[in-house]
């Protein structure tokens, strides 16, 4: 395959940036999105150049960093899978592909397509573990919990934090991550101690950071590589809701 890319390029977050063409071929069809972009970075440094930076680990859809934006969709046109997980098939030969980082305020530009993410970490730290001392672990199987909670639980905890929703959401908005990350926690027994205090503080720990608000346009629904339900926002704004009408305040 021969294609053409047009790659965002930018040296720093404060920089000037701008859509740059490249021409790459011999392209297997099997190749991954990434390895493409291996290949391409490659040639760049073979010709003196700086290869493009993007962000990556495990390449098998678990980590959620390979995060870019491939001809205006998160992840590309293939539905629930992350870049990595994109293979060069999905294109055809001859194909004009447009890549370019996360596009939100809350996820500025570090490099190329690399965004600062941290504002997901500092979702997380206000409230999204289990504090309470509760000794040992138990026999998993002395704690029952109704298999339809541990599924919707389980279903809810597949957040990979890539911020694909924050990217393709019209208003930047982080509810469907922040959602997830609450109400998976907020389902199990063990996290009903702080259930109120965790939605009060990651709800407005979320809201002091540059995201902006839930207008239920679905398009966050539409790209999540792990499917998660827009169901868990509700979810979200309920126990935020009650939380506020007991008084609770964050942590």
């Amino acid at each position: 395959m021969k294609l053409t890319l047009k790659v965002w390029r930018q040296e720093t977050k404060d920089a000037p940036g701008a859509l740059q063409t490249y021409e790459v071929d011999d392209i297997s069809p099997d190749y991954s999105f990434l390895e493409m972009l291996d290949m391409l970075n490659e040639r760049l440094e073979e010709q003196g150049q700086r290869p493009v930076a993007f962000d990556h680990d495990c390449r098998e859809g678990v980590c959620g960093a390979c995060s870019m934006m491939v001809d205006g969709q998160a992840h590309g046109p293939q539905a629930r899978t992350t870049t990595c997980q994109l293979h060069m098939r999905e294109f055809t030969d001859g194909d004009t592909i447009v890549i370019e980082p996360w596009r939100a305020t809350a996820f500025s530009i570090v490099q190329d397509l690399m965004v600062d993410r941290s504002a997901f970490d500092r979702i997380i730290q206000a409230g999204g573990f289990i504090s309470v001392n509760t000794g040992s672990a138990p026999e998993a199987n002395l704690m029952p919990i109704p298999k339809d909670v541990a599924d919707d639980a389980f279903d809810a905890a597949t957040c990979i934090g890539c911020g694909a929703c924050v990217a393709q959401c019209p208003n930047g908005a982080a509810q469907l991550f922040t959602a997830a990350k609450i109400g998976h926690l907020s389902l199990l027994p063990q996290g009903q101690a702080e259930r109120d205090t965790r939605a009060v503080s990651m709800v407005e720990q979320m809201e002091s950071e540059l995201f902006g608000s839930c207008s239920n346009f679905r398009e966050c629904e539409a790209v999540c590589p792990k499917a998660i339900s827009i169901d868990w926002i509700a979810r979200m704004n309920r126990d935020y809701l009650r939380a506020k009408l007991k008084g609770v305040t964050r942590r």
